[in-house]
């Protein structure tokens, strides 16, 4: 502030001291001038919602006899049994038993060698023998489901059986099979035995699930050889030992097998099968439902769930005969538990196809949400090989692509990874084209359903992220030139790409991608007339060339890069003088639409300082924009003309002595006297800018003056 002498004094001072201003150099002039050079702002083209849940919307290109149905009927018939047996993770090579003759055990060893054993505790052979005793016998009356409660006489029955132990040759009868002597060690100590001793003779008797057996006289009454063989077999050799170690180790697994196997028996009676006989009532849906989660919960806790439970058989059938009651949120808690049972084959599509049937309803959304469906359908995507499931993926990924589009999913599916799971299976596809050379059956289709997916997900910030972490771009170009002829998947990958190239750092990972611009530029020619598809692409080139001068560069280096836009000019400007005015004056038509996103690119890559004087000598771009002023009015279509202006404006720029610019500067000087003379301030805006540049020449200053500019 002045203070209150200097006020004084400047009152007392007649005359104004202008400021002294600092000549400009003529490079500050100069990039002061190219400042003017702007890049054009437009609107995203407008992408409405589907009305109906469908895997291929009206605008599809395919027809209805060559897409699999969005419509079906399942039953419980349409599940195959089987897919019920349990799946084994080995193949068992049969055992080559044969008789052996092992040495006379005349000469008897030294008794102090090896140490006697205990006997094995009778109560834990009874134990495990009362359960295999169950198991067969249940398996022999054919029942699928046992009663809830077992009588008590009949779960203490045993059966005995004796084996026959051969004395003379050392050879030993089990259950009919004759084995050797460490055979005969070992297949006798595998059996829960019960033991005796009478006078240094040991009797050997075994509880065993089938009867007829017997021992032989001489082992019955004792005697000199049995006792021989008895003393013999109490001191073995060293060999020997490290056999029976490694046997005992073997044989001491499969006891831990035979104590889980006895353990899932327990629990299967008592929790599992008390559950099924509930579901077989069928009572009200509500109680079955009940039922289903009690079901789901009984499983994990008892570990039974996957495909290696030897009652999974059981649980399947029970189930499949509940599809047919209709009800959706029991459909939904069916198809968890068959899911997590690891169905394959016929079955995991149809159970695909029974969500997906649900979730084409907007209304069993919240259902969907509550049970959790989304972690069972990426299992699948996870777990399950793509090759042998393309139909089912096909509708596992359609039941995530409509759930996407409601947002309450959106954080849902981010934080599951959907967007990293979708990406691997388009890089498995891309992968397995270039292998083999042949696309998957109904891959097409699939990545119609994947792309549309991936189109919702790229609205959160963290899947924009995630797409640029696993390289999801440079994946989507190739999806571009393997299946460039269906259209479907190429636009649902412009879509795509036209929201990301909103953004400043995947429009820059595109860019990068120098093989784009020959792949958009191939769109292009190919789809010329797919008004929804040109003018997405020609939206992404806008996008890429307003932000990055490389890319400006890389776009017009490709070849035929201008002759492909000319060519689409012409056809839509062609078009647009035969269709009617839409129905909505403030809205563009489809043609004006593809011509506004058209002129953007001109004006984007006109920046380049090697681009803009080429398209300034071009005749047939200057002839374009100018037929565009002339047959459009800022009352027609405001956006198509300002671009228009603004890129006649970068144009201008350029003082080269070829220009059409300069030849035609007072014709292009009438044509914007009307934008100067307009109430639009943005038209009057650009039209002056074009006058800044074309006022260096005295005859547009006349032309100003004599106007009244």
């Amino acid at each position: 502030m002045l203070s209150s002498n200097d006020k004084k004094l400047e009152k007392m001072d007649p005359f104004h001291q202008p400021s002294v201003s600092k000549q400009k150099t003529s490079a500050e002039i100069i990039s002061e001038a190219r400042n003017a050079l702007r890049t054009i702002r437009t609107q995203r083209p407008f992408t409405p919602q589907e009305v109906q849940r469908k895997l291929f919307g009206p605008a599809s290109s395919r027809t209805p006899e060559s897409r699999p149905p969005s419509s079906f009927s399942l039953h419980a018939s349409s599940f195959e049994s089987s897919d019920c047996r349990p799946i084994s993770g080995t193949r068992l090579s049969p055992l080559e038993l044969k008789p052996k003759a092992l040495p006379s055990p005349a000469v008897e060893e030294d008794p102090c060698l090896a140490f006697p054993k205990p006997p094995v505790d009778p109560a834990k052979i009874r134990r495990i023998s009362s359960a295999r005793a169950r198991l067969f016998r249940a398996a022999s009356q054919g029942a699928l489901l046992p009663n809830k409660s077992l009588p008590s006489a009949e779960s203490k029955k045993t059966v005995e059986s004796k084996e026959t132990v051969m004395m003379g040759d050392l050879t030993v009868k089990t259950n009919g099979i004759y084995l050797t002597e460490s055979n005969a060690i070992g297949s006798l100590k595998s059996h829960p035995l019960q033991l005796t001793y009478d006078g240094g003779f040991r009797e050997i008797k075994e509880q065993a699930l089938f009867r007829g057996t017997s021992l032989p006289p001489h082992l019955k009454n004792g005697g000199d050889q049995g006792k021989r063989w008895a003393r013999a077999s109490s001191c073995p050799s060293v060999s020997d030992l490290s056999r029976l170690e490694t046997k005992a180790v073997s044989k001491a697994n499969l006891q831990e097998k035979d104590t889980e196997i006895e353990i899932d028996e327990v629990f299967w009676n008592t929790r599992i099968v008390p559950i099924l006989h509930e579901l077989e009532k069928e009572e009200n849906i509500e109680t079955v439902c009940a039922t289903c989660t009690e079901l789901q919960h009984a499983l994990e806790e008892g570990n039974m769930l996957g495909n290696k439970f030897k009652r999974r058989s059981i649980l399947l059938k029970t189930l499949y005969k509940l599809v047919d009651v209709g009800s959706d949120l029991l459909s939904l808690k069916l198809a968890k538990i068959i899911l997590a049972l690891k169905v394959s084959r016929k079955n995991l599509l149809n159970v695909c196809k029974l969500i997906f049937k649900i979730s084409r309803s907007e209304k069993n959304d919240s259902l969907i949400q509550n049970e959790n469906i989304l972690e069972s359908l990426l299992g699948v995507l996870r777990s399950e090989d793509l090759q042998t499931n393309t139909e089912a993926f096909l509708y596992c990924v359609g039941t995530i692509k409509f759930i996407s589009g409601n947002p309450r999913f959106l954080d849902e599916m981010i934080i599951k990874g959907t967007l990293g799971i979708l990406a691997h299976l388009i890089k498995q596809m891309n992968e397995n084209i270039k292998t083999c050379g042949t696309c998957l059956p109904n891959s097409g289709h699939l990545l119609v359903q994947i792309t549309a997916t991936l189109r919702n997900l790229v609205d959160s910030p963290q899947a924009r992220s995630q797409c640029l972490s696993v390289d999801t771009l440079p994946q989507l170009c190739t999806v571009t030139e393997l299946y460039v002829d269906d259209k479907d998947v190429c636009t649902n990958i412009a879509r795509i790409f036209s929201k990301l190239t909103s953004y400043r750092n995947c429009c820059t990972a595109l860019a990068n991608c120098s093989r784009c611009y020959a792949l958009f530029l191939n769109l292009i020619n190919k789809y010329q007339k797919k008004q929804d598809l040109v003018v997405r692409i020609v939206f992404i080139l806008g996008n890429l060339t307003a932000k990055n001068n490389q890319a400006r560069e890389h776009f017009s280096k490709e070849k035929g890069s201008i002759q492909t836009l000319l060519s689409l000019f012409q056809t839509y400007h062609q078009l647009d003088l035969h269709s009617p005015r839409p129905a909505w004056p403030s809205l563009p038509s489809e043609a004006e639409d593809v011509l506004i996103k058209l002129t953007r690119v001109l004006a984007n890559i006109a920046i380049h300082p090697r681009v803009g004087p080429s398209l300034a000598a071009n005749q047939a771009v200057v002839g374009l924009l100018l037929t565009t002023l002339e047959s459009k009015s800022l009352d027609d279509c405001e956006e198509l003309v300002i671009n228009t202006t603004a890129t006649i404006n970068n144009l201008s720029f350029y003082q080269v002595k070829n220009s059409i610019i300069q030849d035609k500067k007072l014709y292009i000087a009438e044509l914007l006297l009307k934008l100067l003379v307009s109430k639009n301030m943005d038209g009057i805006l650009e039209a002056v800018r074009v006058f800044g540049n074309l006022s260096q020449d005295h005859d547009i200053c006349d032309f100003i003056v004599q106007n009244n500019g």
